[in-house]
């Protein structure tokens, strides 16, 4: 495939070089103070149009699109600071600086936002009709309407302001609170501390006594940091909340729903049919129990491979396994992931001190992505690096739409992303050496499918109640630990033996304050993309053009829309839902098929 050997680790110096004590930059945020001082004397002076040939809508569109990439830029750096050491205490101190430039903007965009509500319906809409505005009239109408649901723009602003150490800063206490979780692990004698993202990794050992043990520390760890996890949850959703109330919103789904550009109709259909189909899963999980030697599984076996057989992949291998099959799809899809190996867009490398999870962030302004994750060899490892390669190729697809098009939700994001792990899962399967090798691989892949349809629900239940809860006042450590506990039973079919109660504390998604409801997204995005994936290997490889013109759509329409545009179908009805659910099933059934009297 190649003869270049790919690095573990990124390059982040062709942004700013130095790191969190990068001059560049300090520059960097120096002018964009200046640029946001500058817009927003620009939106205080902007008189309301009245007539539509006024131009000057147009013009503080440029200077909003040149200030949003420029923090989006600052944000993406300072993320990837973090992600990389945990313990960068300065790029902590950095973080807190682009919160404030990014809490001004907000508050700037509100008084725009306040003054493109108040423009007359009939001027309104003869100004979307000039030729440079047309392209952006979703995007407008969108910020038009949602400022007509909120507050006046004075409290708009204090809540901004507010936010910054009110809301902002119990995100960034989470990830002081991670820094100091350590998984005590005794390997080939000698006794070593992992940080979450390595001791996760363990979890999908073969050995039962690894998994285990790490399991036991883990809760250990956690439950050591328990109380102040607990404040941090109940402050963050308590400003959330807070907000919610002042404006109006009785529904706590309001803001993610408004935010995925989906309607609760879509979301409740969704849940339905899922939980109607669990069944075939809830089997699975017990005839997996049954292959590893136990009555029921318990929550540190979910991940544990099944069989003999434990398929590793170096980096190298991983990658050139990435390309080849990517290039079965498409030739954009293969030549852009050659580019982000080749030119250090991913950090892999297994050491201490990393963030858990994994994540793709873009730089708008290099037009460049970066990937973050903890690479140790596992086919999940390798499907998960082609999961965070499809959002890097999302966002490239859109590189041709003007930029105020680009910011699509996490539900059509995540549905990228899974498309693109699907294509790896799915030659894998059909590329296996023997039956062994098949059974392990198609294991993993439908251990996807219960973590995308149990897992998440999971979360789903969890968060939803928990925010009912927390409307009455604070929701004690011992109370989400059941109600964790609940939400996983009744999203598992009780099919554990145990279950993960701190998981509300271990979990990032649930401490993540720029998007609410951390969770039903990434459902819906693997639903989503399978609908997707069926054309895609019915039509072969000529499908990648109307695949990047859908990706392209993403950032201009509402879900229900994009869905209907791009494949005929209604997002609203169980039809859609029902299949893509039961493509999965079908890995099931030859899973028990290949397992039968095993």
């Amino acid at each position: 495939m190649t003869t270049t050997t790919y690095k573990l680790t990124w390059d982040l110096d062709v942004f700013f070089k130095g790191g969190s004590t990068s001059p560049q930059f300090i520059e960097h945020l120096e002018k964009l103070k200046k640029d946001l001082q500058a817009f927003e004397g620009a939106v205080d002076s902007w008189v309301i149009p009245t007539n539509t040939n006024d131009s000057s809508l147009l013009s503080l569109l440029e200077k909003l699109q040149v200030v949003s990439q420029n923090i989006r830029q600052a944000g993406a750096f300072v993320s990837c600071l973090q992600a990389q050491n945990t313990n960068d205490t300065r790029a902590n101190e950095l973080r807190g600086m682009v919160t404030t430039l990014s809490s001004n903007f907000n508050t700037i965009l509100t008084n725009f936002d306040d003054k493109l509500s108040n423009i007359d319906v009939d001027t309104w809409n003869g100004l979307l009709q000039q030729n440079s505005l047309q392209a952006l009239s979703f995007v407008l109408n969108e910020r038009r309407s949602k400022a007509a649901e909120k507050l006046p723009k004075e409290q708009e602003a204090l809540i901004n302001a507010l936010s910054i150490d009110g809301y902002h800063g119990w995100g960034e206490m989470y990830d002081t609170i991670v820094k100091h979780v350590k998984i005590p692990f005794e390997e080939h004698g000698k006794k070593v501390e992992l940080s979450v993202g390595q001791a996760a990794n363990k979890f999908s050992s073969s050995d039962p006594k690894i998994r285990k043990q790490i399991f036991e520390e883990w809760e250990k760890a956690w439950d050591k940091q328990a109380d102040l996890l607990a404040n941090t949850l109940n402050h963050l959703s308590g400003f959330r909340l807070s907000v919610y109330k002042q404006r109006g919103w009785d529904h706590i789904l309001k803001e993610a729903l408004t935010y995925n550009r989906m309607q609760k109709e879509t979301l409740d259909v969704m849940w339905e049919v899922i939980s109607d189909l669990k069944q075939p899963f809830a089997d699975f999980l017990q005839r997996k129990a049954e292959l590893l030697g136990v009555d029921k599984l318990s929550w540190y076996d979910l991940d544990a491979p099944v069989g003999e057989v434990n398929k590793t992949y170096s980096y190298q291998e991983g990658a050139e396994f990435i390309l080849k099959h990517f290039q079965d799809f498409g030739d954009e899809l293969t030549s852009f992931t050659e580019k982000a190996f080749e030119n250090r867009w991913i950090e892999a490398e297994d050491r201490p001190g990393k963030r858990p999870g994994g994540f793709c962030t873009s730089f708008p302004v290099n037009d460049q992505s970066r990937i973050f994750m903890t690479y140790s060899g596992t086919p999940s490892n390798v499907s998960t690096l082609a999961h965070e390669l499809g959002h890097a190729f999302h966002s490239y697809a859109l590189k041709d739409t003007h930029p105020l098009n680009r910011s699509y939700a996490m539900n059509v994001a995540e549905t990228a992303s899974t498309f693109a792990e699907m294509i790896v899962s799915d030659a894998a399967v059909n590329n296996a050496e023997n039956d062994d090798v098949k059974l392990a691989l198609l294991e993993d892949k439908i251990q996807r499918s219960v973590a995308l349809l149990m897992n998440i629900h999971a979360r789903f239940l969890f968060e939803t109640r928990f925010y009912e809860e927390r409307k009455n006042g604070i929701v004690s450590k011992q109370r989400l630990n059941k109600l964790m506990e609940e939400a996983q039973k009744e999203a598992y079919l009780d099919s554990l033996k145990e279950y993960h109660p701190l998981f509300w504390g271990s979990k990032l998604h649930f401490f993540i304050t720029g998007v609410p409801f951390y969770n039903f997204p990434y459902t819906f995005g693997f639903l989503f993309s399978l609908g997707i994936y069926a054309q895609a290997v019915k039509e072969g490889k000529g499908y990648e053009i109307k695949y990047m013109a859908m990706l392209e759509d993403t950032g201009s329409m509402m879900v229900e829309d994009l869905a209907m545009k791009h494949l005929g179908v209604d997002l609203t009805k169980r039809e859609f839902w029902e299949e893509g659910v039961k493509l999965c099933i079908k890995d099931v059934e030859e899973f028990m098929e290949m397992t039968k009297g095993k």
